[in-house]
């Protein structure tokens, strides 16, 4: 499975506007090659400088979806309790230094139960997860 942004290339600079320093709104991603059989995806966007902290979780995006438009994830997926203490996309906003962000989608079986709590979404993954791939990020405030 390849998942990739157009707002981004893999390892590159995330747009200023996908960040608290901008609009804050999830950026748009499409992934293929997806596994047969596939019949949900869930979505993790950590900061591995930053202890893992965890700024989107995402389950149930349907199976036959290829791609979260900008802004939309939310809307699609179901969305979970991220670092920031709230459900939802939560842009990069390091507090010094240029950040990672490690965006990985699996590819599951079929839906997750447990979909608000990180631990729950990644014991679900364990089980029913038949793809995965990933994509990173940069960011710099005011960079």
């Amino acid at each position: 499975m390849k998942l990739s942004s157009p707002a981004f290339p893999d390892g590159g600079a995330i747009p200023p506007r996908f960040t608290c320093d901008g609009e804050d709104e999830s950026p748009p991603l499409a992934w293929d090659e997806v596994p047969e059989g596939t019949q949900a995806f869930a979505l993790t966007v950590q900061d591995p400088d930053a202890r893992d902290f965890l700024h989107w979780l995402l389950s149930n995006i349907p199976g036959d979806l290829r791609e979260l438009p900008e802004g939309q994830g939310d809307a699609i997926g179901t969305p979970g309790s991220t670092s920031f203490g709230t459900a939802g996309w939560g842009g990069p906003c390091p507090p010094s230094g240029t950040h990672r962000y490690v965006f990985t989608l699996y590819a599951l079986s079929s839906q997750l139960t447990g979909t608000g709590d990180f631990d729950a979404v990644l014991e679900g993954v364990g089980r029913l997860a038949i793809g995965k791939a990933e994509l990173t990020g940069v960011y710099t405030r005011g960079g």
